[in-house]
């Protein structure tokens, strides 16, 4: 009967042993978690020209080539995203074109540019949902 009480006080203890190093184990794990610096998205902002310095005809550029910095168009039936100077795409969407009713389609075969990404996921999210 004393082996049997040994046996089962070591194996009491080895289980408390293993409860208490899996349980550091998880509050280290959680630690090292919470203390990593709040990472932030990087989001697009325009800039307003400072009139004072610049005449009319380059405000006007200056807003033109912010308001066209995305193309959005249908290849192989879906939509991607090209940015204003890249040949590139920008985002793949999968969204498929028959999503949209006949006019939009056509306009999306020819292609709408857009200011920011913003702009372009309000636009499907208009459609798609």
């Amino acid at each position: 009967m004393k082996k049997y009480s040994y046996c089962l006080l070591l194996f009491a203890a080895v289980s408390v042993i293993c409860l208490a190093v899996g349980y550091a184990a998880v509050r280290k794990d959680r630690e090292q978690k919470e203390s990593v610096p709040l990472t932030t998205m990087e989001t697009e902002q325009a800039t307003e020209p400072n009139l004072a310095e610049e005449s009319e005809e380059t405000a006007e550029a200056a807003n033109q080539e912010l308001d066209n910095r995305y193309f959005l168009v249908v290849e192989d039936g879906f939509l991607l995203v090209f940015p204003r100077d890249g040949n590139q795409v920008c985002m793949y969407t999968h969204v498929p074109v028959t999503d949209f009713p006949e006019e939009e389609q056509e306009k999306l075969r020819a292609g709408i540019w857009f200011s920011s990404m913003l702009d372009i996921f309000n636009y499907l999210e208009s459609y798609t949902s």
